[in-house]
């Protein structure tokens, strides 16, 4: 399967058995008729999720995520207008440790996504093997996730009409091993396929930053080249997600340790949308010029917003 970022898809015999297994354990219960109807329906819309998904509304308006909003709080800031004639790529930022602002703002409506932009069908990619996983997969479309895959980008900026806006996450998984409390670390620099993916289909891109993301948990960060940093990335590139240590808050309390994400603010701001020319077939050079821009844009709106929503004027982002 062709990948939109390297190291993030599980390798198809992982995901065979990982299929193989959870449907045996399905089979072998009391409920087997409907395991195996299930089966003959999985075989069926298998790639369902490569042909823009399956979204239920109902579930991104779930009252639930206004609670979910307000534990920490959520917000969206709107900056500039997207226009429905328009499709767009959203570079999300940071990935932290659990993606919260992304899955908050594009996934839910508890921000409000659909007032500040009317006309607007937002998407968030994820790794393409969750929609391998039986039950999963389902979830997983209903609230208008995708996988971050050529195939399933690219028919949601061609064959789904306009005024689609489809959030990455950059940085992904390698990202988050470098998560930490008032630390601005990005995966960027060579993460060039989105650009492509946007020019070969004329559709806009646009940056957004959570600032306060990677507030959420406190993480033990191994320095590169440690033997616990190399378990680390040999993870990551065979399974599609890396291993990290971290804490949060406990149940009984803020000042408890447990799993549960701390109370922070999380404030997404979306950017300006950057014009991109539709080219088939676009140069490394073509690439590379967007690709700048578009790191121009993104430390703007770092730099124009970084002192209202937690960082000092002197804090830079730092994009490796």
């Amino acid at each position: 399967m062709d990948v939109l970022n390297d190291g993030h898809e599980l390798h198809p015999m992982h995901l065979r058995v990982i299929s193989l297994l959870l449907l045996i354990y399905l089979v072998f219960t009391s409920f087997w008729p409907i395991s195996a109807l299930y089966l003959v329906w999985l075989i069926f819309d298998w790639d369902t999720p490569e042909r823009g998904g399956r979204r239920f509304t109902w579930l991104r308006k779930w009252f639930v995520w206004r609670y979910f909003r307000d534990y920490f709080p959520v917000q969206l800031v709107k900056t500039h207008d997207l226009h429905p004639s328009q499709n767009y790529i959203i570079g999300s930022h940071p990935h932290g440790i659990l993606c919260i602002g992304a899955f908050c703002n594009f996934i839910t409506e508890s921000t409000g996504f659909f007032e500040k932009y009317p006309g607007i069908r937002p998407f968030l990619a994820t790794l393409g093997g969750n929609f391998r996983m039986p039950f999963f997969r389902e979830y997983l479309m209903s609230g208008g996730l995708c996988p971050v895959t050529r195939q399933a980008i690219g028919y949601l900026l061609s064959r789904n009409g306009t005024g689609n806006a489809v959030a990455i996450v950059i940085g992904g998984a390698a990202e988050s091993l470098s998560c930490q409390p008032g630390i601005a670390t990005l995966i960027l620099k060579n993460r060039k396929g989105f650009v492509r993916m946007a020019l070969q289909h004329g559709a806009h891109l646009v940056p957004s930053f959570s600032f306060g993301e990677n507030e959420l948990f406190r993480q033990v960060v191994f320095k590169e080249g440690s033997w616990m940093r190399n378990i680390q990335e040999r993870c990551r590139k065979l399974l599609g997600f890396s291993p990290c240590l971290f804490y949060g808050r406990g149940l009984t309390s803020v000042h408890s340790r447990g799993f549960l994400p701390f109370p922070r603010p999380i404030t997404t701001v979306v950017g300006e949308p950057m014009t991109v020319p539709k080219i088939e077939d676009p140069s490394h050079e073509t690439v590379d010029l967007y690709h700048g821009k578009y790191i121009r844009s993104l430390l703007k709106l770092f730099n124009e917003h970084k002192a209202r929503y937690g960082f000092l004027e002197t804090d830079e982002l730092r994009i490796l």
